[in-house]
């Protein structure tokens, strides 16, 4: 009894039955063999042998591969990809008289329907937008009070001025922001039957930490556990400790939250001021921190996903995910290569002109070189030059800092 395979060409590769037809024409054709012994052999019908040698006699060897069959036209065209695409990415919803600013296959689909009268399912809108190399992602949320003039002297004015003046006297460059684990914060997803939700067991207490955190374009990470709400008292005890913590002056960049612009805190920063300064991002501009990462990385990705039962284990926990993330410093770099902070990761290393994110090598180049420079600097005891000269420009300098 013969397989299935043999008795039905259909169900054989097509690569492989190409190779078998030439196999076949070029036993008869350049070896002699008779079509009768080739086809006994190989099992051929004869009017497979025959066709093969027409097919062959007129277009060579090439003639014998198999011929896609050539379908019916595609209902989506290449001019509704381009309109789909540009649609994608230069408008909103909005633009169209819809009250919602996310796309959706379905809502493409009818605006493909209205626009050239052709009616496919978002699954087929879906597909199109994958070939295009467009992908469903997480947006940016930018706040509609956010003044974009502001954003733009910041980044091309008041940013490099900081750079300028924190190489001057040998400072680093930290950004800082704070947030808030609660015990009733879930994230993650987890398999199973479809239209029934499994259950995982939670604690049902109330219960909450605040942290303050620091990083820097070299992969530094400082950070402040509190169950206390984060107020003046509270933040100027975590500059002491991030004093303590360092070996250089630090220039934070932060928002302007109430407490960073307290006068307990401008007094402690004046006091300071050889070791820290502040200096301020533009209001509703959460997106140009690179901080607001390790929340994400926090909150998310860990803390989120783990059955926490109380606000202990929840104080333990967020000081062992953060104390995990501190030590994998080339993560704490990967915040500095996103879209809106790349500017910020070629400014905050030490002279690096240009910055290819996609690289990784650039990024360990970088911190080689920033870690060799501070050596050298210290080795050369340009820090006490440094805190001479903070001393000299505090007078020009402290009002942008601490107003």
């Amino acid at each position: 009894m013969k397989p299935n395979w043999l008795s039905d060409a259909r169900l054989i590769p097509d690569e492989v039955m190409n190779y078998l037809r030439k196999i076949a024409v070029h036993a008869v054709e350049e070896n002699h063999y008779s079509p009768e012994d080739v086809i006994k052999i190989l099992g051929l019908s004869r009017s497979c042998m025959y066709d093969w040698l027409h097919r062959y006699k007129e277009n060579g060897y090439e003639g014998l591969d198999t011929k896609k069959a050539p379908g019916v036209s595609p209902t989506v065209t290449e001019e509704m990809d381009a309109w789909l695409k540009r649609t994608v990415l230069n408008c909103t919803p909005e633009d169209f008289g819809y009250d919602t600013t996310l796309w959706t296959c379905d809502l493409l689909a009818k605006l493909l329907a209205e626009k050239y009268g052709v009616n496919v399912l978002g699954s087929t809108v879906n597909h199109h937008l994958h070939q295009l190399g467009l992908t469903s992602q997480k947006p940016n949320y930018i706040a509609c009070e956010q003044d974009p003039a502001a954003v733009k002297q910041f980044l091309t004015e008041k940013f490099p001025k900081i750079q300028s003046f924190a190489k001057k006297v040998g400072a680093d460059i930290g950004f800082e922001d704070e947030a808030a684990v609660d015990l009733r914060d879930r994230s993650g997803t987890t398999w199973g039957q479809r239209g029934i939700r499994p259950n995982v067991y939670v604690t049902g207490q109330r219960g909450r930490v605040n942290i303050l955190s620091v990083v820097t374009a070299k992969g530094d990470l400082h950070y402040y556990v509190t169950e206390k709400s984060i107020n003046s008292e509270e933040y100027i005890q975590f500059l002491e400790k991030l004093i303590d913590e360092r070996d250089r002056a630090i220039f934070l960049i932060v928002d302007q939250a109430s407490f960073h612009c307290s006068k307990q805190v401008r007094k402690f920063i004046w006091r300071h001021r050889d070791e820290i300064r502040l200096y301020y991002l533009p209001t509703y501009s959460p997106e140009l921190n690179p901080d607001e990462h390790v929340w994400e990385e926090i909150k998310d990705k860990q803390l989120g996903r783990k059955p926490i039962k109380n606000k202990s284990e929840l104080k333990q926990r967020t000081n062992t995910a953060l104390k995990s993330l501190k030590d994998h410093a080339e993560r704490v770099i990967s915040f500095f290569h996103l879209p809106l902070k790349k500017i910020l990761m070629v400014r905050c290393v030490n002279n690096i002109q240009l910055f290819d994110q996609r690289t990784a090598a650039l990024v360990a180049e970088a911190d080689a070189e920033a870690r060799f420079r501070a050596r050298v600097q210290r080795g050369q005891g340009q820090t006490e030059r440094g805190l001479e000269l903070l001393r000299k420009a505090a007078g020009e300098d402290d009002q942008e800092s601490i107003r």
